[in-house]
């Protein structure tokens, strides 16, 4: 009989002690019982630390996503209300000139400036300083008006500096 060095016969598993004892390496009927027991109460003690563990948290509910419609007109007129008690900086640019300080001080009564634009040329409208839009100045019921003519787009807007 052939001994395995340091393993003493009893410490052999079934498989091994019928090898070991010359069998053809078959495990015999008690044998294969014995490895079942064995299985299923390893099986049996991971299924009761399965339930002795604590309960995972749910999984979250999928996001849920609203569908955008159209506003009503009158739901975006509610919503224009929020904003009519902003106070908003509006100007309107004639022109623009560069005087040196000389020049300042002896303006009068009467002077007159020139500007850097010609009669009948869009005016800038300012809004917050930032250029708005460009329009006509009218004369409407002794009063000047200014029609917009042109609203200007982000990418060209230039602050009032």
């Amino acid at each position: 009989m052939a001994e395995k060095k340091g393993v003493s016969p009893g410490d052999a598993t079934p498989a091994e002690a019928s090898v070991d004892e010359g069998g053809p390496g078959l495990l015999g009927q008690d044998e294969i019982e014995a490895l079942l027991n064995q299985t299923q109460a390893a099986v049996g003690t991971l299924a009761e630390a399965d339930r002795a563990a604590p309960q995972s948290e749910p999984l979250p509910k999928p996001f849920q996503l609203v569908d955008l419609k159209a506003e009503s007109g009158l739901e975006s007129m509610k919503s224009l209300d929020l904003l009519r008690d902003v106070d908003l900086n509006l100007q309107i640019e004639l022109g623009r000139t560069q005087m040196i300080i000389e020049d300042v001080l002896r303006l009068r009564k009467g002077s007159v400036v020139a500007l850097d634009k010609l009669a009948g040329d869009p005016v800038d409208i300012y809004a917050n300083g930032h250029l708005l839009a460009r329009g006509e100045v009218l004369v409407l019921n002794e009063n000047f008006c200014v029609r917009i003519t042109e609203i200007v787009s982000p990418s060209t807007k230039v602050a009032v500096g």
